[in-house]
């Protein structure tokens, strides 16, 4: 993975449902350990939060933990955004939303 991307570059987008501090704070205390990914933004909604981030593998190892640790539900799908320019190979951006069953903050 190339490390000279433009801060505003993303291939997923994490969606919170209802926005919650403490699993908000999870995903930030996951990305600040990986070198490889970050947040590109977050973008308040009315009902939760998104948080757009640089990596499709590691949005959905994130879905995997953050159901088994929060017992929420998980959505995932994916959009066709480019080809690749060398190799013609489809890449897709990755939204995963996670509704947790409590009432948010």
């Amino acid at each position: 993975m190339p490390n000279v991307f433009r801060k505003d570059y993303f291939e997923a987008t994490i969606q919170l449902r209802p926005k919650k501090k403490e699993i908000l704070d999870f995903i930030k205390e996951r990305i600040e350990k990986r070198k490889d990914v970050f947040i590109s933004k977050i973008v308040e909604k009315k009902y939760g939060v998104d948080l757009y981030i640089s990596s499709n593998k590691f949005a959905l190892s994130l879905a995997k933990l953050l159901k088994k640790r929060f017992n929420g539900e998980i959505i995932t799908s994916r959009s066709l955004h480019s080809r690749h320019k060398q190799t013609g190979k489809l890449l897709y951006r990755v939204t995963v939303c996670f509704r947790s069953k409590e009432e948010g903050l």
